[in-house]
C-alpha cells in the first residue's frame, strides 16, 4: 500500500493499495482518479498502515482510502465503518473527515 500524508491547516492522509496507483475507474455519473501524485507516498506494510492511521486520528486529520486491503485496515481500526464505504466500478474508497 501507498501512505502520504499531505500536511496542511488539517492534515490529509491519502492511503491505496499500491495495484490501483495510477489508474482510473468510472461507473455512471461517478469517477474514482488514483493520481499518483495524491495517492503515492511511501510504499508501507499493512502494520506501518494501521500504526499511520491509529496515529493520525487523533490529529484531527482527514482520509482518502482507495482499495480492499487499505479499506479493510480502516475497518479494523475503526476509522471508518462499513456505512461509509462506497464503489465506483468495483472499487471501495472512504472519505473520512475527523
Amino acid at each position: 500500500m501507498f501512505v502520504n500524508v499531505i500536511k496542511s491547516y488539517r492534515d490529509v492522509v491519502a492511503i491505496c493499495d499500491k495495484e490501483l496507483i495510477g489508474k482510473k475507474f468510472e461507473e455512471g455519473n461517478f469517477q474514482l482518479d488514483v493520481k499518483e501524485n495524491f495517492f503515492k507516498g511511501r510504499e508501507a506494510s499493512t502494520e506501518e498502515v494501521s500504526k499511520i492511521m491509529k496515529e493520525m486520528k487523533l490529529e484531527d486529520s482527514t482520509f482518502n482510502i482507495v482499495g480492499e486491503k487499505s479499506i479493510k485496515i480502516a475497518l479494523e481500526t475503526g476509522i471508518i465503518t462499513k456505512q461509509g464505504i462506497g464503489k465506483i466500478d468495483g472499487i471501495p474508497f472512504a472519505l473520512v473527515l475527523i
